[in-house]
């Protein structure tokens, strides 16, 4: 039990990819912000980049893979993982047969890769988290992990509406916080490959509380030099 609760707590953050000597900067204490404008576009072309999708088959296999199975152990029917890139997350939550998962990914290629790995391809869809294919109320619960906080800001209103409308319980998702307790806005650093949000808990806590009826915050082991990670879990 204690061993449950420990992975309980040990809930990891995004998807942080360290690049080593990325701009010439090689250590993690050295990190550079670059700002960017609200106004510019998500960051798309590595979900189609075959190189980068090496990258998603292993990062949280001693972390997240692990900790969104505990989360979801006492849950029942059908479970959406938005934004499922290759479909590793599915995978690993197949050993639960009270689940049904599905996965939606943009990436035409990485749902190829979901297919190619066996997961039925009836679970499977192309489309936008920000306006995606399926009926109100269509799972029990979905979740996203380390892809929220790469959205625009208003990708990100659109994305947690959704994830609202299609969930009928609990819709759970692992994004960084900053450690500053402010608002840094949507920038790239020295140490991550794409860009992401930095932003307060109250900063998003304040948005997930317009779509669900409560809303709770998990502390995560995970942290770098200028994020925490958390898990909002947020309850219809």
């Amino acid at each position: 039990m204690k061993q449950t609760l420990y992975y309980l707590k040990m809930l990891v953050p995004p998807v942080f990819i360290k690049i080593a000597n990325k701009a010439g900067i090689g250590g993690p204490k050295k990190i550079v912000r670059y700002p960017k404008n609200e106004n510019d576009q998500q960051q798309l072309d590595m979900y189609f980049d075959p190189e980068y999708t090496k990258i998603l088959e292993t990062w949280g296999a001693e972390t997240t893979w692990i900790e969104i199975q505990y989360l979801l152990a006492s849950g029942k029917g059908k479970v959406l993982d938005i934004a499922c890139g290759s479909g590793v997350t599915i995978e690993w939550l197949k050993g639960n047969t009270d689940l049904e998962v599905h996965g939606c990914d943009i990436s035409d290629l990485l749902i190829q890769k979901a297919v190619d790995r066996g997961i039925p391809k009836e679970h499977l869809l192309i489309t936008d988290a920000t306006a995606m294919s399926y009926a109100d109320n269509s799972f029990n619960y979905s979740y996203s992990i380390g892809s929220l906080e790469h959205f625009t800001a208003n990708g990100i209103e659109k994305f947690i509406a959704e994830a609202s409308r299609v969930t009928s319980i609990a819709s759970m998702h692992m994004i960084p916080t900053s450690k500053s307790g402010k608002n840094e806005g949507w920038l790239n650093t020295s140490t991550t490959i794409q860009t992401f949000h930095n932003n307060s808990d109250e900063w998003w806590m304040e948005r997930f509380k317009k779509h669900f009826r409560e809303v709770q915050m998990l502390n995560s082991s995970w942290h770098d030099d200028i994020s925490y990670g958390r898990w909002f879990i947020c309850k219809k």
